[in-house]
């Protein structure tokens, strides 16, 4: 049968206890969600990197177990289920509680299997949104039948965790390129092996931003359309979800991207802002306004200065260095190449880049 999640559920939104009080975040009294948290399947979450405590739970959204979390703003349609204890998630996050008797994991497969048309449901094409409205609305089918619901989890569960033991083997082998990173470049900014120092600007012959022009409402566009969500938290271009667009040929070179190009996905939430990795693609796309277009000069090799934007040390400094907006977090081109770097010789760079597509084939 096909039901709206309002006709079975209670939906609730996420909401984040202020910051500038200290005591709501001093205590490990309740797990503190967000995107970040929630992965790509639909593990139960049980542990977060941030808690509040017992006294912010007024100014909190809390749900208890047996509740599927839904990622709304961003990157649409991540899934987790709260299988043991109570937690709290921010505003980019809605909350389903089943009112009707269904198995949870059913549920939660079914909207995972519906993240292509939440994705399309979403208001906007730079910074996807999918509303507590929009979500209570969107349909469903489901099959009534509680023991077949049973059969299907038991069924989609065993097919789910060979893929996360073959996920686990391709995550080994993005920290093999991390752990060879360090090796041949070493810590930055401790930089043992005393490298230049400079900074994204030297390294770059140009920068621009992608086009505001929206995407084509029938997704009928002459060229192919890359937004943030392409751009994964890790590095990796992403083409699953990719909207088109008409643009005058006199704007194609402005906001066109090619091969090799650095991809930064300057506009997002905090966690995610500074998303970065090389266009390995020859076909010719546009790029959407919250993404900055970086080409380097003949001292830089593309995946080498790639790869150093998604280190930890700089993912933390996107967080540092971000200005909050809106509700989104921002770094623009200036910040961006002020970012300071180390600058190896282009010959050892050149070959950490082959040990990188040597691993990739590997995946």
């Amino acid at each position: 049968m096909e039901v709206s999640l309002k006709e079975i559920s209670k939906i609730v939104t996420g909401n984040t206890p202020s910051k500038k009080n200290k005591n709501y975040w001093n205590s490990k009294d309740i797990c503190f969600i967000k995107p970040d948290v929630i992965g790509s399947g639909i593990d139960s979450i049980t542990t977060s990197n941030e808690y509040i405590s017992n006294s912010a739970s007024s100014k909190a959204r809390i749900v208890d177990r047996n509740t599927i979390l839904i990622t709304c703003i961003g990157n649409i349609g991540r899934i987790g289920i709260i299988s043991d204890k109570k937690v709290a998630f921010n505003q980019q996050i809605n909350a389903i509680i089943p009112n009707y008797k269904i198995n949870i994991r059913y549920l939660a497969y079914v909207l995972l299997f519906s993240q292509p048309r939440l994705n399309a449901l979403a208001n906007s094409a730079v910074v996807p949104i999918v509303n507590k409205t929009q979500l209570g609305n969107f349909k469903v089918k489901i099959n009534p039948n509680l023991e077949s619901q049973g059969k299907i989890v038991s069924i989609l569960d065993k097919i789910a965790k060979i893929i996360k033991k073959q996920t686990k083997e391709i995550e080994h082998l993005d920290e093999l390129i991390k752990a060879r990173f360090v090796e041949m470049f070493g810590e930055f900014p401790y930089n043992e092996k005393g490298w230049n120092i400079g900074t994204i600007r030297d390294l770059v012959s140009d920068v621009r931003y992608g086009t505001s022009k929206k995407a084509s409402e029938n997704n009928d566009g002459k060229y192919p359309y890359l937004r943030m969500n392409n751009i994964t938290y890790d590095g990796k271009l992403d083409l699953r979800d990719l909207k088109s667009i008409d643009i005058p040929e006199k704007d194609l070179e402005k906001y066109s991207v090619k091969k090799d190009d650095i991809l930064f996905n300057r506009t997002n939430s905090r966690e995610l802002v500074g998303k970065t990795c090389v266009y390995t693609i020859p076909e010719t796309m546009i790029l959407a306004g919250f993404i900055i277009r970086v080409r380097l000069n003949e001292l830089a090799n593309p995946l080498f200065v790639s790869t150093f934007l998604n280190t930890d040390y700089s993912k933390q400094l996107f967080k540092t260095i971000c200005k909050n907006a809106s509700g989104q977090s921002n770094i623009n081109a200036t910040e961006l190449q002020k970012i300071k770097i180390y600058i190896p010789p282009l010959s050892l760079q050149n070959k950490f880049a082959n040990f990188v597509q040597q691993v990739d084939k590997s995946k």
